[in-house]
């Protein structure tokens, strides 16, 4: 997560450009333990860990751990698709295998709180169990923050790292700013070495942990561009007392476009994670998010689809959805699209924002108006702005239609239809 150098942008585009990167669409976000195997497969020193769906696994999982690296201490991790896991209880330290079975008991099953989710918390299902990486009595470690991510505004990847790993980047980049880098690296050359020695040279690091962090910041960008990834996020990246560099934690983000690359990758998807409007959505051939307004939209294209969302903004209302119908808003496909909308209690009106180009206006409109007629009453209001080929037959239509469905020609007309329907 990050922006370019703060000398050059400020620091109100860096904090913008964090927060806007977690809500990213057209993603699939994995687990940490599924990210640290991808980073492991391109030479990426991780802290081990086995899943666990249950306590008795979980003791097991302990066992093999201290048979395969000796660690006596064991870290259990919820895993949920959420960062600020340790401040609502979801990591926590086991120094014995009867205390890695009673915290295991404990986070499996529990409402996950955190920061970064809803009041309610999200589901734990199962834990990663992880040797304990600090040593008992060390005090030559050191955390750092390391990322990479595309930056936008440049049309380059680039790696974002910090020497106050361990924290929200959020809060380093507000509050000490001048201890966030940025590596911008050429999408034609990758990544070159005296980038990454440049990184460890900015880290304060010399020596063996030098050249370890070379090598670490190197494999990092080369599985992000392999995998095809939005973000690699490592927080924290841990230097231990005998100069190792390795992922204690990791936040990975791949790309759905891409995933027809990945085959393997597809498995990976954790479905309860996910809004399960989305995932209907999605089951239907629906571009759907959810968003947290009254005013639910059903649009075609996406340029389309944010120009409506502005629109519904300056009629004083707040988008509920992003909800792309496509090309083929037939009647099954607009009825579906009601059903997913109308699944949001929030929701107070509806606004219908369709550009005949490949599909005709008037099929769209006598589908909107098969659709109303097989789903029964629809008990919000709904303005219908249908431009393009065959507009003035599909206007005809709605109007004559009977149902409770107001019709709307210019974008300014179908705004203060929806401020009166809010007002």
């Amino acid at each position: 997560m990050s922006a370019d150098s703060v000398k050059n942008i400020g620091l109100v585009f860096m904090v913008d450009y964090i927060c806007t990167i977690k809500f990213e669409i057209n993603n699939m976000n994995l687990h940490e333990y599924q990210g640290k195997e991808i980073l492991s497969g391109f030479g990426v020193r991780i802290q081990r860990g086995l899943v666990a769906q249950s306590a008795a696994e979980a003791v097991a999982a302990a066992k093999q751990l201290t048979d395969e690296t000796g660690t006596s201490w064991h870290v259990i991790k919820a895993q949920v698709h959420a960062g600020g896991r340790g401040k609502g209880g979801g990591v926590k330290l086991a120094k014995n295998l009867s205390e890695v079975e009673s915290i295991a008991n404990d986070i499996i099953g529990m409402n996950l709180i955190t920061p970064q989710t809803s009041a309610e918390g999200k589901k734990v299902h199962q834990v990663l169990v992880a040797e304990d990486v600090y040593y008992p009595g060390e005090t030559e470690t050191n955390e750092f923050y390391m990322s990479v991510l595309l930056n936008r505004s440049k049309g380059r990847n680039m790696i974002m790292y910090s020497t106050e790993g361990g924290m929200d980047i959020e809060t380093v980049a507000e509050e000490t700013p001048h201890l966030i880098f940025t590596e911008e690296v050429d999408p034609s050359v990758g990544l070159m070495p005296f980038q990454a020695r440049r990184i460890a040279f900015n880290l304060g690091l010399s020596g063996l942990a030098f050249k370890e962090m070379t090598k670490f910041a190197t494999n990092l960008y080369t599985a992000y561009v392999k995998s095809d990834a939005s973000l690699f996020e490592i927080n924290p990246v841990l230097k231990t007392s005998d100069n190792k560099i390795m992922a204690v934690d990791a936040k990975v983000t791949i790309d759905d476009n891409a995933l027809f690359r990945h085959k393997d990758y597809q498995s990976l998807r954790d479905f309860r994670e996910e809004n399960p409007i989305e995932v209907e959505a999605g089951e239907l051939g629906l571009n759907y998010v959810d968003l947290d307004g009254n005013v639910g939209c059903m649009v075609n294209g996406a340029g389309l689809a944010m120009a409506t969302m502005d629109l519904i903004k300056q009629a004083g209302g707040e988008p509920a959805n992003f909800l792309d119908v496509g090309g083929t808003a037939d009647a099954s496909r607009v009825e579906a699209a009601f059903k997913i909308i109308l699944k949001d209690p929030a929701v107070k009106a509806i606004l219908i924002n369709i550009f005949g180009g490949i599909v005709r206006c008037d099929r769209v409109a006598q589908g909107v108006i098969d659709a109303y007629q097989n789903m029964g009453t629809i008990n919000v209001p709904i303005i219908v702005r249908l431009q393009g080929t065959n507009a003035d037959i599909a206007k005809q239509l709605i109007d004559n239609s009977g149902l409770d469905v107001q019709s709307a020609v210019e974008f300014q007309e179908a705004a203060d239809k929806v401020q009166a329907v809010l007002s």
